[in-house]
């Protein structure tokens, strides 16, 4: 078994989609990147890129990269998967937490778990989301940006 840990962080702006865990989020800001921004999705990425020893998203998806502009980063996590099941990892679970003054996340975190267990094709009791604030500190705290952290955990297929 394999551990990975993932993290990510965009600013908020104007003018920009809010899109967390592939939901678009009613909310009067959005990530700025240079895909859709999806921290959370970047910081699973990440997470399951580390467990196996295959870098990092920056390294396969870089912003440098005309055909990386304004993906889901939905379809970033399929590249993901479909790089795991090529060295034979199954995912055993995933957990991750967004930072986020605001907005509530709550009542969205069910449609990400099932976005997330479909684009990885899993059953959702291996997919945990939480959401927290910073009370007001920090850059989450003051709703400059939005953070993500996410770990998990792999296997490799005998």
């Amino acid at each position: 078994m394999r551990i990975g840990h993932g993290y990510d962080v965009h600013r908020l702006v104007e003018n920009r989609k809010l899109i967390l865990g592939g939901v678009d989020i009613p909310y009067e800001k959005g990530l700025l990147g240079h895909s859709d921004a999806d921290v959370l999705l970047h910081a699973i990425c990440d997470a399951l890129l580390g467990a196996a020893a295959l870098g990092d998203i920056g390294m396969h998806f870089p912003d440098t990269n005309a055909g990386f502009k304004d993906i889901s980063s939905i379809s970033l996590l399929k590249i993901v998967i479909k790089l795991l099941q090529t060295d034979n990892y199954e995912i055993i679970n995933i957990d991750a937490t967004i930072i986020a003054q605001a907005p509530k996340l709550a009542p969205y975190i069910p449609q990400m778990i099932e976005n997330i267990a479909a684009a990885i094709n899993c059953n959702v009791n291996k997919v945990n989301i939480k959401a927290t604030t910073e009370e007001g500190l920090g850059f989450t705290g003051e709703k400059q940006g939005i953070a993500a952290h996410s770990v998990c955990l792999i296997n490799k297929k005998e």
